[in-house]
């Protein structure tokens, strides 16, 4: 048997770290391409009128997705985090030829299919390896720092195919870069990407060691899939509210996505301006991430938590009420930094609970509720648009976000330990 020396920890690890960083921001950078004018594309290049019609592509990318989240955490917990991570890209690759050379609106509705597993896939893979490298100490640290690398990238994306749009049309060269953006995510995995599972089983054993895992439950390291996703979902009342809120964030992320182009041309708001907003919004949410992540590990998960979801209720209220740019450009930077409150520490607080032994299926499940919001957003604002109008169905989703927030602030008990024993963080894994 061969025993290899590892750590725990950011600085320990800082290289592979950053190096996951770094593949993250092309896995945002690939969904960047669609955020401002794939919802334009509909209407313009296959003519179609119906709303819900409209967000098919996202219904469909949001399902795939979830239950490609779903499966990233428990075959990553079985067969190890690396191969997951290559398959994702793999299937990722040919989605940028898809949508630029598409005839027909089906092709565009199986090309997020095939995101909807890439992104599942890839993001969840580098969100449970970076979990795995920093150990308890440092986690929302790191998935701030995941997270701003992931929708900085998405930010600068759709502001970049917003203007090639606007200067060559909206196919195919707006769409070139992710061809770039996928092979390098690929190389990068391939050739360069450790493999991380063994960081997770080093910090297992040192929980065992020291009676405390990091607020989990010691009694249950050995849980099965089904008992798991009980637990993630509605037994332990902090990962149910954590799992709702999650699920409530990406519906109103939805929204942003499929929605707001839309609404936004109806007030003859150029395509670079649209392309501004639609920019604002996740650039203030990956940057604002930098500083939420690290403040959960000072402050608290619960509280910003709920800040963050009210915050974003007050953004989509100031989008519906707002008639000129400056307005709109305050509304989604209002709604990014609540998202950026909100995004990395519910991820945290995730990984507070479990176990690690079972943590990248409990994050795996929170992800397939999670992204099931991108489905029922694009569903329920599709239906509200036709049923009424934009306005209408903007609202509605604003609501519910400030009824999200409530739920968390009664139901979430704060999960950063109010104690922590101190861990040592080199020790020998056995293989």
């Amino acid at each position: 048997m061969n025993q290899q020396t590892i750590s725990l920890g950011l600085k320990e690890n800082w290289r592979q770290f950053t190096l996951l960083v770094i593949i993250n921001a092309f896995v945002g950078a690939m969904i960047g391409l669609e955020r401002t004018i794939l919802p334009l594309i509909a209407e313009a290049d296959f003519g179609l009128v119906s709303k819900t019609a409209v967000l098919s592509f996202l219904i469909s990318f949001g399902l795939v997705k979830a239950l490609a989240n779903l499966f990233a955490g428990r075959l990553g917990d079985r067969y190890g985090r690396k191969p997951i991570l290559l398959l994702g890209w793999l299937i990722g690759l040919p989605v940028p030829l898809i949508i630029m050379f598409a005839p027909s609106w089906g092709w565009i509705v199986f090309a997020n299919v095939l995101m909807g597993i890439n992104q599942g896939f890839c993001w969840s893979t580098t969100v449970i390896m970076k979990i795995d490298l920093v150990g308890p100490k440092q986690r929302g640290l790191a998935m701030g720092l995941n997270e701003f690398a992931g929708y900085l990238a998405v930010s600068l994306s759709a502001l970049a195919t917003g203007y090639l749009a606007a200067t060559y049309g909206f196919r195919p060269i707006p769409f070139v870069p992710g061809l770039v953006f996928a092979g390098l995510g690929l190389v990068l995995s391939l050739f360069w990407v450790r493999e991380t599972r063994d960081y997770a089983r080093l910090e297992a054993w040192l929980a065992a060691k020291n009676s405390a895992s990091p607020d989990s439950d010691n009694s249950s390291a050995n849980l099965s899939f089904k008992q798991v996703f009980a637990r993630t979902s509605w037994q332990d009342k902090s990962l149910f509210a954590t799992s709702q809120a999650g699920m409530i964030n990406n519906l109103n992320d939805g929204m942003m996505w499929g929605l707001v182009p839309l609404f936004l041309v109806g007030f003859n708001v150029s395509l670079e301006q649209v392309a501004l907003v639609a920019a604002a919004y996740p650039s203030v949410w990956g940057i604002g991430q930098l500083f939420t992540g690290a403040l959960s590990d000072r402050w608290g998960r619960k509280w910003l938590i709920v800040g963050g979801m009210w915050l974003q209720a007050i953004g989509i209220g100031l989008l519906v009420v707002g008639r000129t740019l400056p307005v709109w450009l305050v509304a989604a930077a209002l709604l990014g930094l609540g998202t950026a409150m909100v995004y990395p520490t519910l991820l945290t607080a995730v990984s507070d609970v479990a176990h690690p032994s079972w943590r990248g299926t409990a994050v795996g499940v929170y992800r397939l509720w999670r992204d099931m919001g991108f489905a029922l957003g694009g569903i329920l604002a599709g239906l509200l648009a036709d049923i009424f109008n934009l306005s209408a169905a903007i609202a509605a989703i604003g609501v519910l976000t400030l009824v999200s927030g409530a739920v968390v602030a009664i139901v979430m008990r704060e999960t950063l330990p109010t104690r922590r024993k101190k861990i040592v963080t080199i020790a020998q894994v056995e293989q």
